[in-house]
């Protein structure tokens, strides 16, 4: 398989600098995904691992083989990678099978050797029935897993997907998912994974690698990034979360926007501080020390998603589905807070509403 060790990497074009000092080691078998909005760099990694980009500074190693940096470069097509893009660029006049044999053909492998791949790799993504059907013949899905295949084929140390499920629809990225795992988990095969879409890399990951201005902000577990967040960015862009102003005094949090209620608090920070409350974290409960005016309910079935009026803020609450019916738009509701983070006043929560806004 394939270690992938990035040594202070940058990258420029002209004088915008996309990638700053990216140092990190990706371990042999490890589902990695790069994850970040638009624009924030990710996808400018991925090529440099390809082979694709060259990094302005820094080193690329694979398996401890310097394959980009100073005077060495090596092209994408000796470094042992396959790699899935976001259109599936399978070939529409080709069938399946030879979609998927192609890269072995070109390669001038064996008759016998090219059979005997390319129906491992369809019985690994399920598609030894289809063997014979053209592109134009298949759904999305299938032909994701044509490609799939075909970058499988030629047993690769390492697997490179660039957003490969931003082309379907809801339900399918949603099965793909756990589709490209399962192969992963089968093949042992190491993966970095680009996407902009959170889901995804939590129910991927081993580790993630979130990126903003091209900068890593935290890197970690999807447990470790989600409930341990290291700044507001990481807090707000993984999950759903509200943030809130607030005073941390003698054992509480006041919430000035909340009329001065607070919320028991025996952490290290004092004074102004930055509160991030995830809404599954709230629980209607009328023992809670917080209340407000429910404002709106929205009912989807499993959950009811719910917006709560205490003072001058709006405090989102993801209440059970059984609850609805016993809840009515207009009453008074009190809630109580099973847990929530705290920031250091910095700035960068107004910057993030600016966005949200």
């Amino acid at each position: 398989m394939a270690t992938v060790r990035i040594s202070h990497i940058s990258k420029s074009f002209g004088e915008n600098t996309v990638l700053q000092d990216f140092n990190e080691t990706f371990r042999d078998g490890e589902f990695i995904t790069l994850l970040g909005p638009s624009g924030c760099g990710k996808t400018t990694m991925l090529r440099i691992i390809a082979g694709f980009e060259k990094p302005t500074g820094g080193e690329l190693y694979l398996d401890e083989r310097l394959v980009s940096g100073g005077k060495t470069f090596i092209p994408p097509e000796r470094r042992s990678i396959g790699m899935v893009f976001q259109s599936y660029a399978v070939w529409p006049h080709m069938n399946v099978y030879d979609n998927v044999a192609y890269p072995l053909t070109i390669r001038r492998t064996p008759k016998d050797e090219i059979r005997a791949s390319v129906q491992r790799v369809l019985d690994i993504v399920h598609l030894s029935q289809y063997a014979e059907r053209l592109p134009n013949q298949l759904s999305g899905g299938q032909q994701q897993r044509v490609a799939l295949a075909r970058a499988l084929v030629a047993t690769p140390g390492l697997l490179l997907l660039d957003e490969p499920l931003s082309n379907l629809d809801a339900k399918l990225r949603e099965s793909m998912r756990f589709e490209i795992k399962e192969i992963q988990r089968k093949t042992g095969i190491t993966v970095v994974y680009v996407t902009h879409d959170q889901t995804e890399a939590m129910a991927m990951s081993d580790r993630i690698f979130l990126i903003n201005r091209g900068v890593v902000q935290q890197s970690g577990s999807p447990d470790e990034i989600y409930n341990r967040p290291v700044n507001q960015f990481v807090a707000d862009f993984l999950g759903k979360v509200d943030f809130f102003k607030g005073d941390a005094q003698e054992g509480r949090i006041v919430f000035p926007a909340m009329g001065g209620q607070t919320l028991p608090y025996e952490g290290p920070r004092s004074g102004r501080v930055d509160v991030a409350i995830r809404p599954e974290n709230i629980v209607i409960d009328p023992e809670g020390p917080l209340s407000g005016r429910l404002e709106a309910l929205y009912y989807l079935g499993d959950v009811m998603d719910c917006r709560v009026r205490a003072g001058e803020a709006l405090v989102r609450v993801i209440a059970p589905g059984y609850l609805h019916g016993s809840l009515q738009i207009g009453e008074t509701v009190r809630l109580s807070v099973r847990d929530f983070m705290v920031f250091e006043d910095d700035g960068l929560l107004e910057e993030i509403l600016r966005i949200q806004t």
